[in-house]
């Protein structure tokens, strides 16, 4: 049976969202997407959970933006 491990790389979660690495961390450090940093290294680790939180806080923020009239929607 294969698990889906809890915690996730930069690089993954830049992948998932389409962004550079560098957007990421962005988000990392400003907190708008929570994470941890471990190991001696101190690399960052997003726990998938929170990953999918922020994914469905940006399409709660979207659909406002939208509903407020501060979003274009393409071809409409």
């Amino acid at each position: 049976m294969t698990t889906t491990p809890r915690f996730i790389d930069v690089e993954t979660v830049a992948n998932e969202l389409a962004i550079s690495n560098a957007q990421v961390y962005t988000l990392l450090r400003s907190g708008e997407l929570p994470a941890i940093q471990v190991g001696p290294k101190r690399v960052w680790r997003i726990e998938r959970a929170k990953l999918e939180e922020y994914i469905e806080a940006q399409y709660v923020a979207v659909r406002a933006a939208v509903a407020r009239g501060d979003v274009e929607v393409d071809g409409v």
